[in-house]
């Protein structure tokens, strides 16, 4: 491993001069790493380097392991709640906080750049990974992100948004083609990308390692160019996943900036080549290099002013966002009354089953891995947080820590939980069940853990479920057995405390779900192609993912997007829409008012759903385009607003290749999740009418449609020689002869002798429709 030197340079650097004064393969050199986490240093002109670092959910610095995936090496951090439950508090001022507090121990560390957040789509429930991403919907990932990537960069450290673009599986991932059309493309896999980038502005931006409709995502010119600079707006860096550049000359004419990790300087030799053969213009490396040199000069403050952190203050929040990003699905009423919370005056009769209590999951495997300042278990927790001991049994095994058979265990449990008041259950996915590099291939508890559950549900009917997951498991073969069910996804070092909170109401639970909880594998929207073959995976299902598609069909769900229980209760009035302006200017102002009408204090996610009644192509029943979280004092009310603008109500266009906002009714709906919607308001918006370009292979309807083609059209048709008309350009045709024109090209008919018009007619039609668009 090569010792990377420290940067030295003072102030800022001045990058042209620097740009004028660097080799040809100095300029080569910047643009690839100079080992796994440091960039290039140029030393004869005071170029230092820096280090870049994973971290999505804490910092993992390795100070000379090569292994990208080791653990044992990494310097101890604070592990918060990863993105799966960071995305379910739903709370941008807590994630900007969160994010805070993992810049503040960046730059503690020397490291100039944090890689994350990650906000890929969750498109399956089987992806790997899905633990280090925070929705189903780019609605919450983009704006999620954008607040945790706030919070890093004010601590004068950089990030690194990724995996861009259409990384949603493992399998395969570092050649496979995600093969997806451009509508589908805009409306669900880059507009959380581009929310985050335009709002927050990341420093770096991570390209995935897959292919983009057959061209690698480091290849790319229209995704890393076109697309993230030239309408985005984009200037930071552009820097590669570890290992996912495949050529570097096409790669920096794409629009990459930084191959990591170093790849023998084999990278660098064929850029200089290119630019001296021609091949390459040289100011298209140095365009790159200019960016690389800005965000050194970025990074230079806080290289010379480290700062320290509290890492007290950091686990406190850590617990914070772990109590925030757990879920309750299920607290059925038993003897009359919800069975959470629990009281601490019945913590001596409570059972606590389960290894992973005592053992806790708390993170994913893979490059986010965390060396964790400290790491509570739920255990000891509840004994802290109930006042007094709690009786255990481990139930079932995890490899390597629990001695015994699972039936042993088991049977030891059920012993156990005969004379308890309330057995709290502690189940989850082992953590090689989902990790980076691979994915899952079904959503189910362990046997043993189900087998477990059951034994208890016959001799106790006071169960809690508690779950550790970093993605969905299907609860409906066994959510029949017990009262009430926390999901707490993997809740980092402080989850423990969370739990414990939790369960005994020191904290009311707020998370709301991010991604649904279908009833079985085979209902997801992606079923049957997903990871793909053959190297390519089909985005069949186009924008129809997650709640879009569930709700489109109709589908029975476990439970909803946006759905998630607490300790009170919530009134939605008052719920207004307003309109304001037209076309690309036009707002819509959506208000409620949200009281707490319950006897403890909680939070409401306010969640705003638009759907369009009617429109040219096919829209989901309703999108998410607008949340708020507000929390309350029993009885307290507040009036909350989220403002929409055009872009929360248009779609992409696939034959105009626009954004398009379509003039007329729009529902707006306010709720607590996509199927429990409080109240639905009906809003006209005006726009101009839809306008797609005109030509002979566009139907009879699409020109009847037309602004501009149904005038000329009916003009044609209201000539005395057109056949099958009269005067006035009515067809004088039968109702079924009508419906088949609709759908005929233009060009049919006129090839037809004796039908509307003939190809002179088709002709002038098309001469002056071309006339009135040159002069629109």
């Amino acid at each position: 491993m090569t010792s990377a030197p420290t940067t030295t340079t003072a102030g800022p650097l001045d990058v042209e001069r620097l740009i004028q004064d660097l080799t040809l393969e100095e300029k080569a050199s910047l643009t690839s790493g100079l080992d796994f986490w440091h960039t290039q240093p140029v030393e004869r002109l005071g170029i230092g380097s820096v280090m870049v670092t994973d971290g999505p959910h804490g910092l993992r610095k390795q100070d000379t392991s090569a292994d990208h995936l080791g653990l044992a090496e990494s310097v101890p951090a604070t592990c918060f709640p990863t993105a799966a439950a960071l995305g379910s508090t739903w709370d941008v001022d807590l994630l900007r906080r969160v994010g805070s507090a993992l810049g503040r121990e960046t730059r503690a560390n020397d490291v100039a750049v944090l890689l994350g957040p990650g906000i890929n789509i969750k498109r399956s429930p089987l992806c790997g990974r899905n633990f280090e991403y925070f929705s189903e919907d780019p609605v919450v990932s983009g704006d999620l992100g954008a607040a945790l990537i706030e919070g890093i960069q004010s601590e004068g450290v950089g990030t690194s948004l990724k995996h861009f673009a259409v990384n949603n599986q493992e399998t395969d991932r570092m050649r496979v083609s995600a093969d997806v059309d451009e509508r589908t493309l805009r409306e669900i896999y880059l507009t959380g990308f581009e929310r985050a980038v335009t709002r927050a502005k990341p420093w770096t931006v991570m390209c995935a390692y897959n292919k983009v409709n057959g061209t690698y995502a480091s290849e790319h010119p229209w995704l890393l160019t076109e697309v993230l600079r030239d309408e985005w707006g984009y200037d930071g860096v552009v820097v590669s996943d570890w290992g996912a550049v495949a050529d570097r000359v096409p790669s920096l004419a794409a629009g990459l900036d930084l191959e990591m990790p170093n790849s023998g300087n084999i990278g660098d030799a064929q850029v200089v080549e290119a630019v001296r053969s021609g091949a390459m213009d040289e100011a298209v490396l140095d365009q790159a290099v200019r960016r690389l040199l800005t965000l050194l000069s970025r990074a230079l403050p806080a290289a010379a002013e480290p700062s320290s952190y509290d890492a007290g203050a950091h686990h406190a929040l850590a617990r914070e966002a772990a109590a925030a990003g757990s879920v309750l699905l299920k607290n059925d009423p038993v003897d009359g009354t919800p069975l959470l919370p629990l009281r601490a005056a019945d913590a001596a009769g409570v059972l606590v089953v389960g290894e992973f209590a005592r053992t806790p999951r708390y993170q994913g495997a893979g490059s986010s891995q965390v060396n964790p300042t400290r790491l509570d278990d739920a255990l000891t927790a509840i004994g802290e947080v109930a006042g007094a001991d709690v009786s255990f049994a481990p139930g079932f095994t995890i490899e390597g820590v629990t001695e015994g058979s699972d039936e042993q265990l088991r049977d030891e449990a059920v012993e156990a939980a005969r004379t308890a008041t309330t057995v709290v259950v502690f189940l989850g996915l082992p953590a090689a069940d989902e990790s980076e590099g691979y994915d899952r291939d079904h959503l189910d508890l362990p046997d043993s853990q189900v087998a477990l559950l059951q034994a208890l549900a016959e001799v106790n009917p006071r169960l809690v479920v508690v779950l550790a997951n970093g993605s969905a498991v299907a609860l409906s073969g066994w959510e029949h057995l017990t009262p009430a069910v926390l999901e707490t996804w993997l809740g980092g070092q402080a989850g423990g405390g969370a739990v414990a909170d939790l369960l005994f109401g020191a904290q009311s639970p707020s998370g709301r779900l991010t991604e649904t909880i279908p009833v079985s594998l085979r209902d997801t929207p992606a079923y049957g192609s997903f990871p793909g073959e053959l190297g390519h995976v089909r985005y069949g299902e186009g924008v129809l993912v997650g709640y879009r598609y569930y709700d489109a069909k109709g589908m029975t769900v476990s439970y909803p997007f946006g759905h998630g229980l607490t300790y009170t209760s919530f009134e939605h009035t008052d719920v207004t829409a307003t309109v304001s302006g037209e076309g690309d200017d036009v707002t819509v102002t959506v208000r409620a008012r949200i009281t707490n009408t319950g006897t403890v204090r909680g939070a409401e996610v306010v969640q705003v759903y638009v759907g369009d009644p009617e429109s040219v192509v096919l829209r989901p029943e309703r999108e998410l385009k607008g949340f708020v979280k507000v929390s309350l004092e029993p009885g307290e009310s507040r009036e909350v607003e989220v403002v929409l603008d055009a872009r929360d109500l248009s779609y992409w266009h696939p034959t105009l290749r626009a954004w398009t906002l379509e003039g007329g009714e729009f529902l707006v709906s306010v709720g607590a999740s996509s199927r429990d919607l409080r109240a639905t308001v009906s809003v006209d918006v005006t726009a101009p009418p839809l306008a797609a370009p005109l030509s002979d292979d566009s139907t009879f309807g699409e020109w009847l449609d037309h602004p501009v083609g149904g005038e000329l059209l009916r003009a044609e048709l209201a000539r005395p020689e057109t056949p099958g008309a009269d005067d006035q350009g009515n067809l004088e045709i039968d109702e079924t002869m009508a419906k088949m024109l609709l759908d005929m090209p233009v060009r049919v008919i006129a090839n037809f002798a004796g039908m509307l018009f003939d190809r002179d007619g088709l002709a002038r039609l098309l001469d002056q429709a071309q006339e009135r668009s040159v002069r629109a």
